[in-house]
This record gives structure tokens, sequence and C-alpha cells, in this order.
């Protein structure tokens, strides 16, 4: 759900906007180190993973390692783009805040 200006509000939500912000810089992070990294449930970081799902913007794999299948998550090509669109997005609007104080 993306505005013109690149604002998204699937990944405005904080959770999501850290899950994406973990994901971007990586290929594809482990579900445990996300959870852990934010701190939260594996049932929460579930749900937000869905939603991110559902738009297109992560996909997880799921992988056998040390015996235990694992999964990881990444960000897709579109969840990047629109990561990065909504960021720049949030730059937009604190920038535009700072120049009406001065």
């Amino acid at each position: 759900m993306t505005g013109g200006d690149g604002f998204d509000a699937t990944i405005h939500a904080p959770n999501r906007l850290r899950i994406c912000a973990l994901l971007d810089p990586a290929e594809r992070v482990e579900f445990g180190v996300v959870r852990d990294r934010l701190g939260v449930s594996a049932s929460v970081l579930s749900k937000h993973v869905a939603v991110l799902m559902d738009a297109g913007y992560v996909e997880q794999t799921k992988a056998v390692r040390d015996t235990r299948q694992r999964v990881w998550l990444s960000l897709t090509p579109a969840g990047r783009a629109a990561y990065r669109a909504h960021v720049a997005a949030l730059r937009a609007i604190v920038g535009e805040g700072d120049a009406a104080v001065r």
C-alpha cells in the first residue's frame, strides 16, 4: 500500500519496519535471529512476516541446518524497493519538518 510519495503503510508498522531494516543489508536472515533482535515472540514475528509476505515484500525459505529445520527470511526485490522508498519518504517528511521549524 504505497502512496505516490513512497510512504508504505504496510511497512510503516514499527515491527514490520524493523524487520525490513534487518533484512535489507542481508541476503537472508534466520527467523530466530530476527525474533531475538526484535525481542518479540515467534507468533508476533510470524504475524508480521505474513503481512509482509502477503504484500510480496518478504519470502521465507526452509532448510535443514544442524539437523534442524530452519526458516530464513529475505526481502524480495519489490520488498527491498518498497522499503528503501519508504525510508526516503520518512527522511523527506523529517527534512521538511526541520525546514519549517527554522
